[in-house]
This record gives structure tokens, C-alpha cells and sequence, in this order.
């Protein structure tokens, strides 16, 4: 059996975080999961492993930049890809390329 890619997805407006996991979810090899804000993204990543923390609409940059120092102090090799908007074969796009080395921590 196939070990998915787990995939978390912060942001704040929670339609637009439904849709992405939805887009996600739809790639069997991914497994998405949602939290709406900083503290509960740190607290999933304290209890499980990410390979990649997608930062989407609503957070502050303030809140972004404190976000991905914590979330890599707590694991260095996760990808860090904000995401902001431009449909599925973007998102998609971003952590393939991800995935394959080509973007590191794209949030610092």
C-alpha cells in the first residue's frame, strides 16, 4: 500500500479551506487535513508528520513568518507553500514542484 503525502492546509475562511482539501483529497496519493489559524497548526504538527504546510488566505504576515519559524523548528524538512489563490492546477502545480525539490520553505 501507498504511503500519502500529508498535506496541512491553514487558512482562516473555511469555504475557501473545504474547497482546497476537497481539490486535495482528490489526488489519491495526498491526504489533507484543515485548521483555521497558528496555534492549532502547531498543535497538529506536534502530534503528527506534514510533508508539506500549505499557508492559505487570512493570516497576518506576521502570523505567516511566526507560523513557519515554529512549524520548522518542529520538523526542518517540511515544505513550507503559501497559497493564496489561482485554481487547482496551481495548487497542484506548487507541490508537485515542491515534492520534487524545486521550491524549499517558500514562506520565509
Amino acid at each position: 500500500m501507498e504511503t500519502k503525502t500529508e498535506i496541512l492546509v491553514v487558512g482562516t475562511n473555511e469555504p475557501i479551506r473545504a474547497t482546497v482539501l476537497r481539490l486535495l483529497n482528490a489526488n489519491e496519493s495526498w491526504n489533507a487535513t484543515g485548521v483555521a489559524g497558528v496555534d492549532e497548526a502547531i498543535a497538529a504538527c506536534q502530534t503528527h508528520h506534514y510533508t508539506v504546510l500549505l499557508i492559505g488566505a487570512g493570516l497576518t504576515d506576521t502570523e505567516e513568518a511566526d507560523l513557519t519559524e515554529r512549524a520548522l523548528a518542529i520538523d526542518p524538512s517540511i515544505h513550507v507553500i503559501p497559497h493564496y489563490g489561482g485554481g487547482s492546477g496551481l495548487l497542484s502545480a506548487e507541490i508537485y514542484l515542491a515534492l520534487a525539490g524545486g521550491t524549499k520553505n517558500q514562506a520565509q
